[in-house]
């Protein structure tokens, strides 16, 4: 059997101060918390082990959970990060900087479709999907073998459709969700068929 012709590790940031304190994700710009830096340490430590002798090129959105967390893992692989906001979680408008219960009473629309906003200033998944986009291509395209991805639950959920080749309109009906702090692995092998060998394994945070 050939070896696969690329591997992405997908890692959806682990413990946020939003997961603690009520308030929303989305574009506000939360910390990880202490035990949060923790687990981005035993994760990068546990890809060390496993990976260290394979060289990777990271990515992660600019948001602080993501970027702490690249940070972090980048320096047991002795790489250095490389930011961009199409990796963002998904804008949620008039929510960001808010509570969830504060959403809950307040929300202007039910997000039912991939097109319903819970806000008018909000995206869309399509939305986020489409700016997503340019950015899976590059990385499908890139001559990187092993490549590794930081990022959120809702944009990663995105992700992993768009690598089964699956339409936008699976999520309408569908996810691939992960949790915070799993380590997903996902490769096109040399048939160029695009797998998802282990989804959210969240044994890399123990």
């Amino acid at each position: 059997m050939k070896n696969p012709v690329k591997n992405i590790i997908t890692i959806q940031h682990p413990e946020s101060m939003h997961h603690t304190n009520g308030m929303i994700g989305s574009w506000t710009d939360w910390e990880l918390t202490e035990r949060g830096k923790k687990q981005a340490a035993q994760i990068g430590r546990k890809l060390a082990a496993e990976f260290g002798q394979k060289t990777f090129v990271l990515y992660s959105s600019t948001l602080a959970r993501a970027s702490q967390t690249a940070e972090i893992i980048c320096k047991h692989l002795n790489i250095e990060p490389q930011f961009t906001e199409k990796l963002k979680e998904r804008n949620l408008g008039a929510a960001v900087g808010k509570s969830v219960q504060w959403l809950r009473e307040h929300i202007e629309t039910e997000e039912y479709t991939i097109d319903d906003k819970c806000f008018h200033d909000a995206e869309s998944r399509r939305d986020a999907w489409n700016r997503l986009i340019p950015f899976y291509e590059a990385v499908v395209n890139s001559e990187a073998e092993n490549i590794i991805i930081i990022s959120h639950g809702d944009t990663l959920s995105i992700f992993n459709t768009m690598w089964l080749g699956l339409p936008v309109e699976f999520l309408n009906y569908g996810d691939l969700y992960g949790e915070s702090g799993g380590v997903s692995f996902l490769a096109k092998n040399s048939q160029r068929k695009h797998v998802i060998k282990r989804l959210s394994d969240m044994s890399y945070i123990i």
